[in-house]
């Protein structure tokens, strides 16, 4: 069958791998097994051929990567869920890392980012944000490539050292703002931004990949450490669901996924994400799964994502939460009312009576219309229910299918190098003192060589001295002689002329 099995509660609940492009969530208490849930979803997607993207928040996804430890409980679980083929396994992984440590390099290009990302990653003002616009600009209209922060920062100091003939053609330009900008960059240097931007840049097909017997490559993003710098990680997710929806064809609803896209820590996407940023995230979701991507947001709770988008995930596991404060009950009411009701549950109590494993589920059945929720036992992952170790994931990645092809950066000319060139082109071409005067003596005789040629042939505005002659002859002289004078001035004038 062409479904996913997600658990059991009264009768087995699936996944319909056709609508599994509709998006998700899984939410729940810090605890509560979401991660788990998380797991066992991208492995069995692994197990239908299609591709995952994971972002690894906590470091303990990696274990998708190994086989799991035979358990009797688990074994127990598998038997009353009604897994038939239930064994340990592990699953193809490619990891990925934005500073190319724990994995990949994973890199793009200032001019992909685009301005209006680079700003959010730079914190920028309104005023900030149209300078950095007219920087892009300025490097389109003379064609200089923009690909990583040394790039940018030639940019920002050419615009410094020209700001008044900038200013008058694009807008004027403020040397507070600009400065303001300068020092973000270096801020965003200082908090890896410097890996992150450069070539060779990510290849989508690469994360669309399966292996040799079928199934989808999980990508794991190593992203404990990028969490640190929460602008940088939410823009890179915002990117590259850019790049995947303005990049990819239109398929439609297709049998299953192309892609699915699991984020981690999804309230960091949209904290103090301007209301212009979050529309263009709200349009991505909308139009994102007709390109066959699907997008799960993983978060505690249902609330920390936006309820316009919030409104288009069709697919939902909710674990836990506790009621122990406002905020709690808040958003326990919230999930609540985000379920088609079951008369057999009071879905307000039943959540915070969940067990570690145990979720209110619903899926989207035929014609996408979102079943009843079940409480429902989760199937437990094949793969292990941990961290690998830093030995293991070196194992992995010196295994990986794409090999060294983003391990080594490439350097390309470009904006920064540019730049230099005419700095030292312009250095070069100034005079010392010696050649100045060399150059002095030398126009001299350039000027005298051209009065006197002035005279003899004319310019535009005057006859010359041969003009002058040959008319004269022409008119008054008649006999040989006088052709035979006339060939000899002009001979002498002419052949004076070209021996010069």
């Amino acid at each position: 069958m062409n479904t996913l099995l997600i658990g059991k509660g009264d009768q087995q609940v699936r996944l319909n791998l056709k609508y599994a492009n509709r998006h998700g969530l899984i939410a729940g208490a810090t605890g509560t097994g979401k991660t788990v849930s998380l797991m066992s979803l991208a492995e069995g997607f692994s197990r239908q051929g299609v591709p995952v993207f994971i972002t690894d928040v906590k470091g303990d996804i990696s274990g998708l990567a190994m086989a799991g430890t035979p358990n009797e409980k688990l074994l127990q679980r598998a038997a009353q869920i009604g897994i038939e083929d239930y064994h340990n396994e592990a699953n193809p992984v490619v990891l990925w890392d934005l500073a190319g440590v724990q994995g990949h390099p994973l890199r793009t290009t200032i001019s992909e980012m685009g301005p209006t990302l680079l700003s959010r990653i730079l914190e920028l003002n309104d005023t900030q944000s149209g300078i950095l616009d007219i920087v892009f600009q300025l490097a389109d209209d003379q064609g200089l490539l923009l690909l990583d922060l040394d790039d940018l920062r030639a940019m920002l100091a050419l615009v410094a050292e020209e700001r008044k003939e900038v200013s008058a053609k694009y807008g004027l330009i403020s040397a507070q703002s600009l400065a303001a900008i300068q020092r973000s960059v270096l801020g965003l240097e200082r908090d890896g931004g410097k890996d992150f931007f450069g070539e060779p840049a990510l290849q989508l097909e690469d994360l669309m990949r399966t292996n040799l017997q079928g199934r989808g490559i999980i990508n794991l993003l190593a992203a404990n450490k990028l969490i640190l710098t929460p602008r940088l990680y939410s823009s890179f997710l915002l990117w590259l669901l850019s790049e995947l929806f303005e990049n990819l064809p239109e398929v439609g609803d297709p049998e299953k996924p192309k892609l699915v896209f699991f984020i981690d820590e999804a309230h960091l996407l949209f904290e103090g994400c301007p209301p212009s940023l979050l529309k263009r995230v709200e349009q991505i979701m909308r139009l994102i799964r007709s390109k066959g991507v699907g997008v799960y947001f993983c978060s505690q709770f249902p609330d920390d994502v936006p309820g316009e988008i919030l409104g288009q995930l069709g697919n939902r596991i909710q674990h836990a939460l506790r009621a122990y404060t406002p905020r709690d009950q808040k958003a326990v009411k919230t999930a609540a009312e985000t379920f088609v009701p079951n008369p057999k549950l009071v879905v307000s109590e039943v959540i915070s009576q969940l067990g570690v494993g145990e979720a209110l589920v619903s899926m989207l059945a035929d014609k996408g219309v979102p079943t009843m929720v079940e409480r429902a036992l989760i199937a437990p992952p094949r793969c292990r229910m941990g961290p690998a170790t830093s030995e293991e994931l070196h194992q992995v990645r010196a295994q990986s299918p794409i090999g060294g092809k983003y391990d080594h950066s490439i350097n390309r000319e470009s904006a920064y190098e540019l730049l230099n060139q005419r700095r030292t082109g312009v250095a070069t071409s100034n005079p010392t003192a010696s050649d100045t005067a060399n150059d002095g003596q030398t126009g001299q005789k350039a000027e005298e060589q051209g009065w006197f040629s002035e005279l003899i042939f004319g310019n535009k505005r005057r006859q010359g001295l041969a003009e002058t002659l040959s008319k004269q002859a022409a008119r008054t002289v008649g006999s040989q002689l006088g052709k035979q004078i006339l060939r000899g001035i002009l001979g002498g004038m002419l052949g004076k002329s070209s021996r010069r």
